[in-house]
């Protein structure tokens, strides 16, 4: 019994192991160079910037939107492998044919970008809700970690790999840069698609009664997140927490996916960031582990509170860094704290969440750290460029996480989990 549930936790790690390279080398570190540089090259690099900040906002939005739906009729319909393969296999057949771009193609950029940006979020939103039901509390913070560390890790070899490509594409074969980049692409879609394969083969929705549907799926997802706003607000101290969640996570979520253009528009040269968002992923994985163990010495409140102290130092260095090496130092500082963050917010999150609401409320988790990759960005740029100074556009980024860590500290998550119990019973 415990070697089986160990190989199901494996096999749910492991897609995290697997999609996580969508993360690193389509939407933190290749992929937004090659729109600026090949893709949107007859735009201006401002114009080129504005687009790609737009289609990451339309991606964003859309699955901000669909979230809480598809948890909800997930939860209806005991189908979270089914909708979590579907929208796997959107994301990988969207980074496969990326591979397939070529100069001036930004609008088809732009749109594989979203259908397998949609693929990505959508899937981890029945990824996550598979967490509570794979482990148990006693095991939960461990269980999380161990899916964001295998993230770093396999995120961060392909990265490697695709690095050297576009390093030295004469090493595999391959005419140029823009070719290599292009493979690259390609190999994002293979790589998730191989370590889906685990989870898909081992891991089940758990059995439920049959329920009569006398309506369509569309309409039942709709009534559940009704219900599910009349709900939350029944569990005082997840609503706390889902509240603080979107204020640091949407700092959290701008440095990831602003970093890059951050530090081009500083001066930095593009090998020097590719680089420091690979020292990022090598960096995390021992970290993530590291924050893992130390929720159980501490808390994983207290473990996660020392996470976002150390972003909001992130931002502050951030706004002085002047050369590569600072960019090399705070991408190390990244690294450290990134995977515990989030893994610790997931299984917090989870520990407060009742039996059989799962995929519905890791819904609304989705929302929030959805709109967060909206409304972060959108300020980074609109103060940037307002004042026409990249730097106090990073500087905002110091509110969100000062009051995330305020609100952080009104969350009482023993009581939580004793009102997610009690409604359970209920």
């Amino acid at each position: 019994m415990e070697k089986n549930k160990r190989k199901t936790q494996l096999s749910w790690a492991l897609y995290d192991f697997g999609n996580s390279a969508f993360a690193t080398t389509m939407m933190a570190a290749v992929l937004p160079i090659f729109y600026s540089q090949v893709a949107a090259n007859n735009l201006s690099d401002g114009l080129a910037s504005s687009y790609w900040g737009y289609t990451n906002s339309i991606a964003v939005l859309i699955v901000a939107i669909l979230a809480p739906i598809l948890g909800a009729i997930a939860d209806f319909s005991a189908a979270k492998k089914k909708f979590l393969r579907f929208f796997a296999f959107m994301g990988i057949i969207g980074s496969i044919l990326l591979a397939f771009v070529g100069e001036g193609d930004y609008i088809l950029v732009s749109f594989l970008f979203i259908i397998a940006s949609i693929g990505f979020s959508g899937g981890n939103v029945f990824y996550d809700a598979f967490l509570p039901e794979i482990t148990d509390e006693k095991d939960i913070d461990k269980v999380s970690s161990k899916g964001f560390a295998l993230g770093y890790v396999g995120g961060g070899i392909l990265l490697l790999i695709n690095v050297l490509m576009i390093l030295q594409p004469g090493w595999f074969g391959l005419p140029d840069v823009v070719m290599a980049m292009k493979v690259s692409f390609a190999t994002v879609g293979i790589w998730w698609l191989i370590f889906s394969i685990p989870l898909l083969k081992n891991i089940f929705d758990e059995k439920k009664a049959p329920v009569k549907k006398d309506k369509s799926y569309i309409l039942i997802g709709f009534s559940r997140i009704g219900n599910t706003f009349k709900e939350i607000t029944q569990y005082k101290q997840l609503l706390i927490f889902l509240l603080a969640f979107w204020l640091y996570n949407d700092g959290i979520s701008t440095i990831i996916r602003m970093a890059t253009i951050y530090g081009t528009e500083i001066g930095i040269d593009q090998n020097s960031l590719i680089i420091a968002l690979l020292i990022t992923q090598f960096v995390g994985i021992p970290c993530t582990f590291f924050f893992g163990w130390l929720a159980t010495k501490l808390t994983a409140k207290k473990a996660l509170m020392i996470t976002l102290v150390v972003y909001l130092g992130i931002v502050l260095l951030g706004y002085f860094m002047s050369s590569a090496l600072h960019f090399y130092l705070l991408a190390i500082l990244v690294g450290t704290v990134q995977g515990g963050a989030q893994s610790l917010s997931r299984s917090i999150y989870g520990r407060m969440i009742p039996d059989g609401k799962q995929g519905e409320f890791f819904g609304f988790y989705g929302i929030s750290s959805k709109f967060a990759a909206v409304f972060g960005p959108f300020l980074f740029g609109l103060i940037g460029q307002l004042t026409g100074n990249p730097r106090l556009g990073i500087l905002s980024l110091v509110a969100f996480f000062v009051i995330g860590i305020v609100l952080l500290t009104f969350v009482n998550v023993e009581k939580g989990m004793k009102d997610a119990k009690k409604m359970s019973e209920a």
